[in-house]
């Protein structure tokens, strides 16, 4: 039974449409353009919309969320111990892991209650539950409520675009050390033009359904790559504990927050997964996609930290695939992780997409869903994530730097502050344990955002400083 128990408003409207194709419906952006914050009403054009995203089950949107959250920040976790020691990275995990999924399913929990509130089928996205929370908030916050919808689509559409722009530096650098094993010389740009064409070719599918087969297929490679760099590690076995730093200084830390935080990049791909399902309810039980999922993504980054640090140190690369030497399966390793990433990138792409295109079309002027016009939509923006890629290819700092701005806010800020409006009632805050626990969730948001920025735009000077004298 659905324990997201709908008020009567929404029964009704559910007796005319079922409810799988409008939890559907719900992930095709044609009502996430971040400003609406009125009811989901169910038209010919959703309906239309329902054939083109048909839902997803329970295995295929875990998929997904095992996907979008294994990237480039998996194989980077070893260079995140490095900045954080071997005994402080590990807890400080389990701490931002923890933390990360509660916010997740605080999310969900204020969309539902908007969905309950205003009587609609769906629930919002992330920016219209934001933009909601603050217009059935407190009165003196009601008049944010647009500003603060559109700051998070702004935020999460240069967070998945950030992702998407490493992406082709993470694709590029280890293509690179492939080429140059084999004597084959070629600058990294040159490398970034060519993965161009096959990053552009999975970009195209537009909807979850149809990606299901290609996040399987980069979930299985990303999960051998990392089997067989495990391997590598620990075949020779590890050094002694006693060589490896416990513990670092502040501005590590910094830098370990950033990069860690960056590894938990998917709470904009929370309520678009939730949506699409065929039982939405199976989201955020506590066996459902959302614990199970994060659960199996935290084990890993876990594993791929530690046992990284451990056995290279201070040499650890900003990718774990930069350590592994020149050896033929080393390669083999590097260009199955190459592919497990580039075959991400159209997930994370979607969520940007998906918020962008409506924006795009009103402006346009184009009526109905026009395939032609989202494809050449999809094309230029992958010409422009190339293009930024091409400016910045210092990935560990790169990384760092998105992770401590806006994924910070996404995954760490947002979440607390509507809680805290969603849970008030008239003349009554939300209560003493609320306030505290969100309280704590700001002050480490707020503490890493800033320390953070400010740490990774300093080494990001520093490098590209260190390049103009050389």
């Amino acid at each position: 039974m659905d324990a997201e128990a709908p008020t009567q408003l929404a029964k009704n409207q559910t007796a005319a449409v079922p409810r799988q194709e409008t939890g559907a419906a719900g992930a095709t952006g044609e009502t996430a353009g971040g400003g609406g914050g009125g009811a989901a009403k169910v038209t010919k054009e959703q309906d239309h919309d329902a054939e083109y995203h048909p839902p997803t089950s329970y295995l295929e949107t875990i998929v997904h969320l095992f996907k979008g959250n294994i990237g480039p920040g998996l194989f980077a976790m070893g260079d995140a111990f490095k900045n954080g020691g071997l005994l402080v990275a590990p807890l400080l995990t389990v701490v931002i892991a923890v933390v990360s999924i509660h916010c997740q399913h605080v999310l969900v929990t204020c969309s539902k209650k908007m969905r309950d509130l205003k009587g609609e089928t769906v629930c919002a996205d992330y920016a219209q539950t934001v933009e909601q929370c603050f217009e059935n908030g407190p009165p003196k916050l009601r008049g944010w409520s647009r500003t603060m919808g559109r700051l998070v689509d702004i935020f999460i559409c240069v967070t998945q675009l950030g992702f998407c722009c490493i992406y082709f530096v993470f694709i590029s650098t280890n293509l690179k050390q492939i080429l140059v094993a084999y004597d084959i010389d070629m600058n990294v740009h040159l490398v970034m033009l060519l993965a161009f064409v096959p990053v552009l070719l999975s970009s195209l599918i537009t909807n979850l359904k149809w990606l299901t087969p290609v996040s399987m297929f980069a979930n299985v490679c990303m999960i051998l790559g990392l089997a067989i760099t495990l391997y590598y590690a620990l075949k020779d076995g590890l050094p002694e504990v006693e060589e490896r730093a416990l513990w670092t200084n502040g501005s590590q830390l910094a830098l370990f927050f950033g990069t860690a935080i960056f590894a938990f990049e998917g709470i904009a791909l929370v309520m678009p997964l939730k949506n699409a399902m065929r039982k939405p309810h199976q989201f955020e039980r506590p066996l459902g996609v959302l614990n199970v999922g994060m659960f199996l993504v935290s084990v890993m980054f876990m594993f791929a930290g530690s046992v990284g640090y451990m056995k290279w140190g201070e040499q650890v690369g900003g990718s774990l695939t930069l350590n592994l030497g020149d050896t033929i399966l080393a390669q083999a390793v590097k260009l199955m992780v190459s592919a497990g990433v580039l075959l991400g990138y159209p997930l994370q792409f979607f969520v940007a997409i998906q918020i962008m295109w409506p924006s795009a079309k009103q402006m346009c002027g184009i009526q109905g869903r026009s395939l032609l016009g989202e494809l050449a939509f999809r094309t230029f923006m992958v010409l422009v994530t190339l293009a930024i890629a091409e400016m910045v290819p210092a990935l560990g700092l790169f990384i760092s730097l998105i992770g401590a701005l806006c994924s910070t806010a996404l995954a760490l800020v947002f979440p607390p502050v509507i809680e805290l409006i969603a849970r008030s009632e008239l003349n009554k805050g939300p209560g003493v344990w609320i306030c505290a626990k969100n309280l704590v969730i700001l002050v480490l948001a707020l503490l890493g955002f800033f320390t953070g920025s400010y740490e990774s735009l300093k080494q990001i000077v520093k490098h590209f400083g260190e390049e103009e004298v050389h």
